[in-house]
């Protein structure tokens, strides 16, 4: 990244240097607190604001979003007076960030993941593999140890903030968040670029695991054995789906993540050559894998975002039911 001889030569210029950089990419900024992550203004929440003792107030609460700005002399003001830390609000920046962590000291990994993922890396690597190669984009070490991707958002497309909807210790933000840019100093250590490649636009995969339809409450769900828009497809796919669907609820501690996903794949293949449609099967395989999500052996998002990288994987090598087959 270059710097500016004027901003370089301020006290602070490390931060003024990269903030104004990142005003010119129009990424919208905004002060934090120096050697924390939350933000610097307002310092009161919106129930206690009295439009006076904040000026950004006096037409009305101003939070953080509203006052992150591309403003070249405001940013230079800001950070030439103390080494505040940088926030980028993702939504006006027209960014999604994909933000993998590290567990924290004592958490336990979940069954499904055991011996398989001990971070959001590794869990995202298992999505990589079930899909495709993630392109090469801005990337930022945490001081934890996490990994921020920052990728551009597709137009037309509302995106927001979620916590493990793409799998264990996977968040991002997007609409309505914000995410700590380098070179913020924290308590805990330095957020470093790893990777300067410009922003690449969110790949279409991770786009559909994130827009898709989201797993109802469990205590919600009516308890069947077959969904009932199974009544509309053959026999044959019929005992296929109830053949896979009994594997999933048959399924033991430490294998219920594996199951649901080879049950996926198998009914993927039906979907792959039209005998049976993606909505069905998901249904089914998430009907079936409710008493799991109950029992905490993962969660709505992580059985859905299986599911579908299941399907996919079974789509990729599609089964065509014969006529003899579907009597």
């Amino acid at each position: 990244m270059t710097t500016t001889n004027r901003a370089s030569s301020t006290p602070n210029g490390a931060l003024l240097a990269s903030a104004l950089e990142y005003a010119a990419r129009n990424w919208h900024l905004f002060p934090l607190i120096p050697g924390g992550k939350r933000p610097a203004a307002p310092r009161h929440p919106e129930h206690e604001c009295d439009r006076r003792t904040d000026w950004w107030c006096r037409n009305g609460h101003t939070g953080w979003q509203q006052r992150a700005t591309t403003d070249q002399g405001r940013i230079t003001r800001a950070w030439s007076s103390r080494p505040y830390g940088i926030g980028i609000a993702t939504g006006p920046s027209g960014l999604l960030v994909i933000d993998t962590d590290t567990p924290k000291p004592g958490a336990r990994t979940p069954a499904e993941w055991t011996g398989r993922a001990t971070s959001g890396e590794d869990v995202l690597s298992a999505l990589v593999a079930d899909h495709e190669p993630l392109p090469d984009t801005w990337t930022v070490r945490t001081p934890s140890g996490g990994i921020h991707r920052y990728y551009t958002r597709p137009d037309g497309i509302e995106l927001g903030n979620t916590a493990g909807r793409l799998g264990w210790l996977i968040d991002t933000r997007a609409t309505g968040g914000y995410v700590v840019a380098p070179p913020t100093r924290t308590n805990t250590g330095v957020y470093d670029v790893v990777s300067y490649a410009a922003p690449a636009p969110l790949p279409g995969w991770l786009t559909d695991l994130l827009t898709g339809p989201t797993m109802p409450d469990p205590g919600s769900r009516t308890a069947r054995t077959v969904p009932a828009d199974l009544d509309r497809v053959t026999g044959y796919v019929r005992a296929a789906v109830e053949g896979e669907t009994a594997r999933v609820r048959e399924a033991t501690e430490g294998t219920r993540n594996h199951s649901l996903f080879i049950a996926a794949v198998a009914l993927g293949q039906l979907v792959g050559g039209g005998a049976l449609t993606e909505h069905t099967a998901t249904n089914a395989l998430l009907d079936a894998a409710a008493g799991h999500v109950t029992a905490r052996a993962f969660t709505d998002a992580e059985a859905l975002a299986t599911v579908r990288s299941g399907l996919r994987r079974g789509a990729r090598t599609p089964r065509t039911i014969t006529a003899r087959r579907a009597a």
